[in-house]
């Protein structure tokens, strides 16, 4: 709701000159003129004639042509850059809609239309075979079919002390999580399992290899050292998609990632050099603080820049809460912020931690990449909130709500 204007502080701007005209027969310039003697008035109105026709003349040739005035031009440099966005679009029951274009989307920077380059559809083979992909005109073995899904554990060992119970839900988060992966993942799935426990480790970077994720999760559950992706250690590039290939490594790692916010903000700068949408599933309790009113209270220093990096890097979050159900968590308010502010949303009060992974998996069944064109000025860099909505104000879309522009 727009705030309730406030009255101006300066009276409106009226013009205090009385309409000119001409004197009344009363005046006493008229009556001392009568006066005088002859009647000089038709001398007096021929000098005034010619006196007008002399200052218009002279107003007219220092008054250049009408064509000569042109506005004035924008004088700084402008950096125009394509934008990718993605978008998850569904109807009313969350079935994915497919067959859209470019005119079926609107996408708005800084209040102003943004122009629409491109829109591209991802999806899984399977999925799309069974939906009537063809009917659409659509060929599924032309449909780009990689998903990409980060496993992050937040370790809590240590939060045990101060929520009983918390560890123990950890594990069957995780149980659950390695029942998925062997039975649900596609052959277009890419998956990454990482953890933080006071800094980021990763345990398996993206790969459709399901032994390895399995062992992946297990070993992140019971807290061992991760990867110790150390320069001489690491695997030469095999073209897939890479975490690792970004990540600062050993110490830098470490050094890098003290707290969950920046171990977050540090894994979304490396996927940002992937393509596409990232689907984060992000185990934990919450963070924040929380004020003596039991309420919870966003950390300053780091809940907007890390929701900032996550968007940036077209890294949505799925907040998995670990509370047993029936305590009260106002550390939860954590994960739905980063949740709502990236395109995911919050998964709490489970009883089962095999949904969070199908409802996630069935929403992006297919997606959009939006790319668009988008100028800010040179030299300059910053984060720019977009809005993407529809044409067809039937169909449902989450998006992404802004971009990194220039350097950082």
């Amino acid at each position: 709701m727009s705030p309730t204007p406030l009255p101006s502080r300066f009276p409106s701007h009226r013009s205090r000159l009385a309409p000119s005209g001409p004197a009344g027969a009363g005046s006493r310039i008229g009556t001392v003129a009568a006066s005088a003697g002859p009647d000089l008035s038709l001398f007096w109105m021929f000098l005034a004639g010619i006196l007008v026709m002399a200052l218009a003349s002279a107003a007219g040739a220092a008054t250049p042509p009408a064509t000569a005035v042109q506005p004035p031009g924008f004088a700084g440099e402008v950096t125009v850059q394509e934008v990718l966005l993605d978008a998850l679009v569904t109807d009313r029951a969350g079935n994915v809609i497919l067959g859209l274009g470019p005119q079926d989307f609107q996408v708005t920077v800084g209040g102003q239309p943004a122009e629409i380059s491109d829109v591209t559809f991802y999806s899984n083979r399977r999925y799309l075979e069974g939906a009537g992909a063809s009917r659409l005109g659509l060929d599924p073995a032309t449909v780009p079919d990689r998903r990409y899904f980060i496993l992050f554990f937040d370790d809590l060992r240590r939060s045990s002390l101060d929520l009983p119970g918390a560890f123990q839900v950890q594990i069957r988060a995780a149980r659950d999580a390695s029942r998925w992966l062997a039975t649900e993942t596609q052959p277009g799935d890419r998956i990454a399992v990482v953890s933080f426990d006071a800094k980021l480790k990763l345990f398996a970077d993206f790969t459709g290899d399901r032994q390895a994720l399995l062992a992946a999760v297990e070993a992140a559950t019971r807290g061992a050292e991760g990867r110790g992706d150390w320069p001489s250690r690491r695997a030469p590039d095999s073209g897939e998609a890479s975490l690792a290939a970004a990540l600062p490594v050993g110490n830098a790692l470490r050094d890098a990632t003290p707290t969950v916010y920046e171990a977050l903000q540090t894994l979304a700068s490396a996927a940002a050099q992937i393509p596409g949408r990232k689907n984060l599933l992000l185990y934990s309790i919450g963070f924040g603080d929380i004020n003596r009113f039991g309420q919870w209270v966003p950390d300053a220093r780091y809940q907007r820049p890390t929701a900032e990096a996550l968007n940036a890097a077209n890294v949505a979050v799925y907040g998995v809460d670990l509370t047993r159900p029936g305590l009260d968590n106002p550390l939860q308010n954590g994960l739905n912020s980063l949740a709502l502010e990236t395109g995911g949303r919050l998964f709490w009060n489970l009883q089962s931690f095999t949904r969070p992974l199908t409802d996630v998996a069935k929403e992006t069944n297919g997606y959009y990449l939006i790319a668009i064109r988008a100028g800010h000025p040179a030299g300059e860099s910053g984060y720019q909130p977009v809005e993407v909505a529809l044409a067809n104000p039937e169909f449902r879309i989450t998006a992404r709500r802004g971009y990194r522009y220039g350097e950082n």
